[in-house]
């Protein structure tokens, strides 16, 4: 099949179903291709780079074009392509686990493999619900999230996923699946009246499971720093405060970190950053920095117990969870992170990232900067002083019309959302750099001022 660019355009119109997207391309602007990548830059088809300032989607860790983990994912394949780990094992995906188990904080040793973060997410509501039967609970099923929070697309993920937007074309979900307040402190319906935080957001779970009744809660998923709404970072003492919470009313606490593992936030894993020990965390994204699907739940010891006994086996698998070629790419992935410093390299230049964006607050329209590590939120607003929303018409041509393909247009991708109030959200590679973080500012700069002189 030709590579002719035209070509790609009207088969991919003629054919391709792209995820969350149009069928018809907006504005008539056509489906742009991204044939090629290198660092922290990307190709279209039509030779034009752009700087990757979302890592592909939370991803791409280590940056586009690693020869290594190309290299490895071809070494595999020649030598074991495929084989699944139901009654079976294989050698890349006995050594993931290990490797992640000794990365793990706390003791999470145990690896239940996926393909992505929507079946991670998937698969550790069905082992809470399993351990709590298998342990003499059966009546444990329901969970708490929070508002606004992304989970996650498959039927019971997307129950624990708070964006009713998404939800509402499939209802009914899977029942049970409540949600309570995120930690936006910026607008905070429960303490913005005090001079600071009140945790009330986490005694709202407590006031969930209250509600529901506390033997009939089993899980509470939470991400360290929640993506939709734009990287709400936990106040002081929050995860401290939920852990307390569920240790009380013999709940699991599950940490989403599909984004937030695996360097996003300076450490090999989000809880480590903020100081909690979650029973399970889900996994995906940054595993394999993209660069084959990989996903998948660290379990306690504490949860894997009842399944040590002969009888009592977690009654779910999925076809390509721990593939071959996938567990081999995440252990060169991982070697990468060692050899190159990634960790380190996030931790260097985080306050310059931060410092960066910060130069953006003298524009009008800049609310709050939030986020930590290489993953961050500018919040757009109407008035600066009143934190007056853009809304309605006004939001969508903001940022459908306006400030997405402008900021594309001039070598940005990043994401201009409004899963909650609008936002332009960053995740670079975190190879990134000085360099990098001035691209981005000034890119954001000239694209704000020509939408606020348009709107």
């Amino acid at each position: 099949m030709s590579r002719n660019a035209t070509d790609l355009e009207k088969t991919a119109a003629d054919h391709l179903w792209g995820h969350f997207s149009p069928l018809s391309p907006d504005g008539g602007r056509g489906l742009e291709i991204i044939e090629r990548g290198e660092g922290c830059y990307v190709w279209d088809q039509h030779g034009r780079r752009y700087l990757d300032g979302l890592s592909g989607l939370f991803t791409v860790q280590v940056g586009h074009g690693r020869t290594e983990l190309a290299e490895a994912a071809g070494k595999q394949a020649a030598e074991l392509a495929y084989f699944p780990i139901w009654t079976y094992a294989h050698p890349s995906a006995i050594e993931l686990a290990g490797r992640l188990a000794a990365l793990a904080p706390g003791d999470l040793n145990r690896v239940f493999f996926t393909t992505g973060g929507a079946e991670a997410v998937e698969s550790a509501w069905k082992l809470a619900r399993q351990y709590f039967k298998a342990i003499g609970q059966p009546g444990r099923y329901k969970v708490i999230s929070r508002d606004i929070a992304y989970h996650g697309t498959s039927m019971g993920a997307l129950a624990i996923t708070g964006i009713p937007s998404m939800r509402a074309p499939f209802e009914p979900l899977v029942p049970g699946a409540f949600h309570v307040a995120n930690t936006n402190r910026y607008r905070c319906d429960l303490c913005a009246h005090a001079p600071a935080c009140t945790l009330s957001c986490a005694d709202d779970i407590e006031r969930t499971i209250l509600q529901e009744g506390p033997e009939s809660v089993a899980a509470v998923f939470l991400e360290p720093v929640q993506n939709a709404g734009g990287c709400f970072t936990p106040p002081e003492g929050y995860f401290a405060r939920v852990r307390e919470i569920c240790d009380r009313y013999s709940v699991l606490l599950i940490s989403d970190e599909v984004i937030c593992a695996f360097g996003r936030l300076g450490t090999w894993f989000g809880c480590e950053r903020i100081g909690y020990q979650p029973d399970m965390i889900t996994i995906a994204k940054g595993l394999t920095s993209g660069y084959a699907p990989l996903g998948g739940v660290m379990v306690s010891d504490k949860i894997a117990a009842p399944f040590l006994e002969p009888d009592n086996t977690f009654m779910h698998g999925i076809t390509f969870a721990g593939h071959p070629v996938s567990c081999a790419v995440a252990l060169a992935n991982l070697d990468l992170f060692e050899r190159d410093g990634i960790l380190g390299n996030v931790m260097a230049h985080e306050a310059e990232f931060r410092a960066a964006l910060a130069t953006l607050e003298d524009l009008p329209w800049v609310g709050e900067i939030r986020g930590m590590g290489y993953f961050y939120a500018i919040e757009l607003v109407r008035d600066k002083e009143t934190k007056a929303e853009f809304e309605g018409p006004e939001a969508e041509r903001l940022l459908r019309t306006l400030l997405s393909p402008r900021l594309f247009d001039l070598g940005l991708i990043c994401r201009a959302d409004d899963r909650g109030d609008p936002v332009i959200q960053l995740s670079p590679p975190l190879i990134a750099g000085p360099e990098q973080f001035d691209e981005i500012v000034t890119i954001i700069r000239q694209a704000l001022t020509e939408s606020m002189e348009a709107l």
